[in-house]
C-alpha cells in the first residue's frame, strides 16, 4: 500500500506541473482556464474545452391546496453535466459532447439502461452563416427546450414543455442565418431518426424538423439568444418570432422521441410558435404547442396494464421577468396543457402558476433560485379543488 501511494504521488507530482503549464516545446497540449479548462495542440490540430456545472435541488409538494402538510419531499442532485467541445483539424470540423451522471437526469424512470450521452455530434462549418451536424443533439423545437437547463430562469421548465417537446435525436441538422445586422432569419431544419436519444432498434419511419426564427431588431448574440430572462441588460431591444413544425412517421414512443414504447407504429405531428423579448432587465418569453397524431386516446396498455396514448392537445407557456436589482431576477410563469376531447377520459386540463427569484453569483453559471408555484387541475383555482397543490423548490446551480 506504501509503495501504491509512494507511485501516485511521484506521477502527480510529475503531471500536474506539465498540465498546469501555459506553453510546451513537446506534444503536449496549451491549456488555457478562461472559460471552463480549455486544451490545444501546438500545432493548432485540435482543441479540446471542458466544462462541467450541477444543479442541486431540495423541492416539497403539499397534499393539496388546502392541506399544506407535506405530501411529497424531494431532496437530490437534479443534473451533472459534463461537456466537452471543440475542434479537429480546422475550425470548420466541430464536435460537441455532453454527458450526464445523476440518477435524476438518466432517464431511469422510462428506461431500466441508463442514458449518460445527451449529446455527441459533429458540426461542419461551410461559412459563418452556413452549417451542418451529423450527431445526436437537440431537434430546433420550442425554444425554452433548447435553452441549456443551466440558462433557464425557473428550477425547471415548464408544464407544457414537459408535455410536448420533442427534445433530441440522431440525425442530418443543417443551420443557416442570413447575413445582416439589421434583420436577419435564421433557418433551421433535421432530418432525424425520430426514436430520440440512444436509442436500441429504430422504426422504419423519419422525423423532419424544421424552424424559422425572425429577428427584427437584429441578432441577440451568442451570449444573449438562447438563455432566459435579462441579467446581462441588453442595452439595445431584442426581439425573436420563430415557428417549428415536426413530422414524426411510424413513431414507436407515445412522445415522438420521449415516452414510453409502443407496439403498434403512430405518426405524430407536433408545432410550435415562441416569441422572446429582451431590454435593459426585462425579459418575456412566450409559447404556444400543438400536438396531434393518425391515432387518439387509448392505444393500448403496457404489460402492467398502464394505459399507452400519445398526449394530443394544447399548450401554453408564458415568462415575464425583470432584473430588481445588480444580480436579483424576479420572474413569473403562467403555463397550461389542454387535451383534445378524445383524451380527456385519459388526461386533465393542467395549469401552473409560478413565482422566481433568482440571484446571479456570475451570471447563469452560479446562481441560486426559490420558486413557488400553485398547480391547477380542470381549471378550477379552489384551494378544495382535487388535485390542486403547492410546490416549493430550493436549488442552488453552479459550473465553469
Amino acid at each position: 500500500m506504501k509503495h501504491r501511494s509512494l507511485l501516485f504521488c511521484l506521477l502527480f507530482s510529475g503531471l500536474v506541473p506539465a498540465a498546469f503549464a501555459q506553453y510546451e516545446t513537446d506534444e503536449a497540449a496549451y491549456l488555457s482556464t478562461r472559460d471552463g479548462v480549455a486544451f490545444a495542440g501546438p500545432d493548432s490540430a485540435f482543441t479540446l474545452k471542458l466544462r462541467f456545472r450541477m444543479q442541486n435541488r431540495a423541492s416539497l409538494l403539499t397534499n393539496s391546496g388546502q392541506n399544506l402538510g407535506i405530501g411529497a419531499v424531494d431532496a437530490r442532485i437534479r443534473r451533472l453535466r459534463l461537456r466537452m467541445d471543440g475542434f479537429v483539424l480546422s475550425p470548420k470540423f466541430r464536435y460537441y459532447i455532453q454527458l450526464s451522471f445523476s440518477r435524476a437526469d438518466l432517464d431511469l424512470e422510462t428506461d431500466d439502461t441508463p442514458q449518460v450521452v445527451r449529446d455527441a455530434i459533429l458540426y461542419y462549418h461551410v461559412n459563418e452563416n452556413l452549417y451542418f451536424g451529423f450527431g445526436q443533439t437537440k431537434l430546433p423545437g420550442n425554444r425554452q427546450r433548447v435553452v441549456s437547463s443551466g440558462a433557464l430562469q425557473f428550477a425547471e421548465r415548464s408544464i407544457a414543455n414537459g408535455r410536448f417537446n420533442i427534445d433530441r435525436d440522431f440525425g442530418l441538422k443543417a443551420y443557416y442565418t442570413t447575413p445582416g445586422t439589421r434583420q436577419n432569419l435564421v433557418l433551421k431544419g433535421a432530418i432525424s431518426t425520430g426514436d430520440g436519444r440512444n436509442a436500441l432498434t429504430g422504426s422504419n419511419g423519419l422525423a423532419y424538423t424544421g424552424r424559422v426564427e425572425w429577428l427584427p431588431l437584429g441578432l441577440f448574440g451568442d451570449e444573449y439568444d438562447y438563455v432566459e430572462g435579462d441579467p446581462a441588460r441588453i442595452e439595445r431591444p431584442k426581439l425573436s418570432l420563430a415557428a417549428t413544425y415536426s413530422a414524426n412517421f411510424k413513431a414507436v414512443q407515445t412522445g415522438g422521441q420521449l415516452g414510453e414504447e409502443l407496439t403498434q407504429p403512430v405518426d405524430i405531428n407536433t408545432a410550435f410558435a415562441d416569441l422572446m423579448f429582451k431590454h435593459r432587465g426585462w425579459a418575456v418569453l412566450a409559447e404556444l404547442f400543438w400536438r396531434d397524431a393518425s391515432r387518439r386516446g387509448l392505444l393500448e396498455r403496457s404489460t402492467d396494464e398502464e394505459p399507452l396514448y400519445v398526449y394530443t392537445g394544447r399548450g401554453l407557456n408564458v415568462q415575464a421577468s425583470r432584473m430588481v436589482s445588480q444580480r436579483d431576477e424576479l420572474a413569473f410563469r403562467y403555463a397550461v396543457t389542454a387535451p383534445f376531447a378524445s383524451l380527456r377520459p385519459l388526461e386533465r386540463r393542467r395549469e401552473e402558476l409560478t413565482a422566481g427569484f433568482t440571484h446571479y453569483f456570475r451570471d447563469h453559471r452560479f446562481k441560486w433560485q426559490v420558486n413557488l408555484a400553485y398547480l391547477v387541475a380542470d381549471g378550477v383555482y379552489r384551494l378544495t379543488h382535487p388535485g390542486n397543490r403547492w410546490n416549493a423548490i430550493v436549488q442552488v446551480e453552479v459550473g465553469i
